[in-house]
């Protein structure tokens, strides 16, 4: 399972145990940080000296007890603040990791979260009984991460990847002049038709949700080989070792539906500065939906990257010169915005 890596007995164990159960996946993060934050990879290679970074859990207002980190510039203090919301299954912990290097040693104050029931934050693993109780949690977290007052004064951008898209768009639209811009990586706006299972078979789901929201089982291609391009990263995100790799829960899979029509219903409410990037190749999010957002959002700053022949993982799953591009992309466009304020 892990390209290169000699597994002792202990490892294995940890690795086999539950995941369901948060205790289990922080075991497991702690047990292999050091070999993850050690793979092969164009957002690893590069080693940023002096930068502050902090691990936390809180709990929250609903008693869900939530990983965060941050990440600072090292002496100088930052020029605007990134809040991150991650995808589906995934974590803030593992390829963010790199990706928040990057930008904190660009000057930005960049603070990440896990999801409730993703990553290190409390919950029955990947299991989202409302996305909007999830966004709330978001707006909670931030809002209050936001009062410090070392960066309140600061720009602050939303940055959302893949179902993190989703979560930045619905933040946005519960604080619609709170947020100076947000930049939105492949969003879900849409799921790709190849990735929904057909129409009969998701009624049937429908009607089994309401009965067993937590059983895992709608039928999923393997969405990480659908993410990843570069043939030499594929097997990567095998290391994310506390990523949900099961079947979809019924609960889940009908919230995430449910949301993406909500979002296509109110592109045209979306105000803020926009950035919005995706592969044109992507075969997991759609990317005409992108397009449809950058056309109807009501924002008069907006701009959509399309990159030719790239998939769904345009931070961590291209070829190098693709990532580069990405978050270099990504930079300019924040350091213009940084400037506007």
């Amino acid at each position: 399972m892990l390209k290169g890596v000699e597994l002792t007995p202990e490892l294995q164990e940890i690795l086999n145990a539950n995941m369901d159960c948060v205790q289990e996946r922080r075991t497991a993060r702690e047990a292999f940080k050091d070999i993850q934050l050690n793979i092969d990879h164009i957002l690893f290679n590069t080693k940023y000296e002096g930068l502050r970074t902090k691990e936390s859990y809180e709990t929250n207002s609903k008693g869900i007890e939530i990983f965060s980190k941050s990440w600072f510039p090292g002496a100088q203090p930052p020029k605007a603040v990134i809040c991150y919301c991650h995808g589906y299954g995934d974590t803030c912990t593992f390829f963010f990791e790199g990706i928040a290097r990057k930008f904190a040693s660009c000057g930005y104050a960049v603070f990440a979260m896990d999801l409730p029931g993703l990553g290190l934050s409390e919950g029955l693993h990947c299991y989202i009984p409302s996305f909007d109780a999830l966004v709330d949690d978001v707006v909670e977290h931030y809002s209050k991460v936001l009062e410090n007052p070392e960066i309140r004064d600061l720009p602050r951008f939303l940055l959302g990847q893949s179902m993190g898209g989703a979560v930045a768009l619905k933040v946005h639209l519960k604080q619609p002049t709170f947020w100076t811009g947000a930049v939105l990586v492949a969003p879900m706006c849409k799921i790709a038709d190849d990735v929904v299972p057909p129409w009969a078979v998701t009624k049937f789901l429908i009607g089994m949700a309401k009965v067993m929201p937590k059983m895992k089982l709608v039928p999923q291609k393997d969405l990480g080989d659908m993410a990843f391009r570069d043939p030499k990263k594929k097997h990567l995100p095998n290391y994310n070792v506390i990523g949900y790799k099961d079947k979809p829960r019924l609960g889940t899979a009908m919230e995430l539906l449910k949301t993406t029509q909500e979002i296509e219903s109110q592109l045209e409410n979306v105000s803020l500065p926009l950035l919005i990037l995706h592969g044109k190749a992507d075969m997991v999010t759609d990317p005409s939906v992108s397009k449809a957002l950058h056309e109807k959002a009501k924002s008069p700053d907006k701009k959509y990257n399309l990159y030719d022949d790239a998939w769904h993982s345009l931070m961590d799953g291209e070829p190098d010169e693709i990532i580069t591009r990405v978050l270099t992309d990504i930079i300019t466009w924040l350091d213009e915005h940084t400037t506007k304020k």
